[in-house]
This record gives structure tokens, sequence and C-alpha cells, in this order.
């Protein structure tokens, strides 16, 4: 047995739909209405960002930079001093480096600084980590380990900011001694 569906018999149901979207449809068109429309020279330059706008640009870097590495600094400071003090004393410590690791993660940035924030986040989640492993008793070798992830995280932001800001590292080459002659 054949079964064969007319299209007029789908019509009445695609008449409906389109009869239910008509509406949507005549709003968005009266919300568009009235609305000029850009001409290419102002498509131009809302698309173009002259380089003194760019947060990314070479020449604005080092203020682009500044305040994510205004809150490494500070973290830095903290773990420091945690680092210098008895264990009892270490939760408030640690909850000082957490606020600062929150205020690092909502820091809005550009997208040419994505990952230097990644390098100083894993840096901040480990040290932290670290400092609250620590606390309940963990073996040596898990601190450590800790400390040590924590350090190349912060090497690796340390390198991408030199990057970022066009830094030419040259390597440290030791000089021999002159010989003084009478």
């Amino acid at each position: 047995m054949n079964t064969f569906v007319s299209p007029f018999v789908i019509m009445p149901n695609m008449k409906n739909f389109f009869l239910c979207l008509f509406p949507s449809f005549l709003f968005f068109v009266s919300a568009c209405a009235g609305q000029p429309a850009a001409t290419q020279a102002e498509l131009n330059s809302t698309s173009t960002v002259s380089s003194d706008e760019d947060p990314c640009a070479s020449q604005n870097m080092p203020t682009t930079i500044a305040p994510l590495n205004d809150l490494m600094r500070e973290f830095d400071d903290a773990s420091q001093l945690a680092s210098n003090l008895p264990v009892q004393q270490l939760p408030e410590a640690i909850s000082s480096l957490q606020r600062i690791r929150r205020e690092t993660e909502d820091a809005q940035i550009p997208a040419c600084l994505a990952t230097l924030k990644t390098h100083q986040l894993n840096h901040m989640n480990l040290m932290i980590q670290t400092l609250l492993a620590f606390v309940s008793g963990a073996e040596q070798a898990k601190l450590n380990n800790g400390l040590e992830m924590a350090r190349k995280e912060h090497d690796l932001y340390s390198l991408e900011v030199v990057r970022l800001l066009g830094v030419t590292l040259a390597s440290i080459t030791s000089t021999p001694p002159t010989s003084s002659t009478p």
C-alpha cells in the first residue's frame, strides 16, 4: 500500500507556520526601519583602529601590560611574605593571594595578552595550591614539585612580557679577566 501525501495537505500547516512568523517579521522590519544605512566610509572608519587606540600596538604595550603586571607584583610580594610566615598565619596570607588571583581573573584584557594572563593565573593557582598543601601537611616532594611548577609558569610569564614588549634577550657570557701589565 502506497502512502502518498498530497502537497495540499501539508500546505495548510505551512500556511499556519508562516502566519505565526509574519508578525515577528513585521516587528523586525519595523525595528530596523528608520535606521540609516552605514556608508562604506563609515564602515571603514569604525572597523579600522588607529595604532594610538590599539592596546596591542607596540607603543601602547607597556601601558596595556601594566595592570596585569601590577597584580603579578602584588602577588609576588604577598607570596614572598607568606613563605616567611608561621603555619598558623598562612590562612590569612592565602586568602590575600586568592583575592589577588580573583582580581586577575576578572581583569578585562585584549586578546594579545591572553597567553600572558594564562601563565600568570597558572602561576598563582600553583602557588596557592602549594601553600594549601603545606598547611595540610603535604610531603616535601609534593611541595617541591608545586614550587618548581609555579616557578616555571612565572618564568613563562616573564618571557611573555619580554616578547610582548619586543625586548631581545641576549645570553650572558663571561668575560675573561683582563691582565694588567705594568
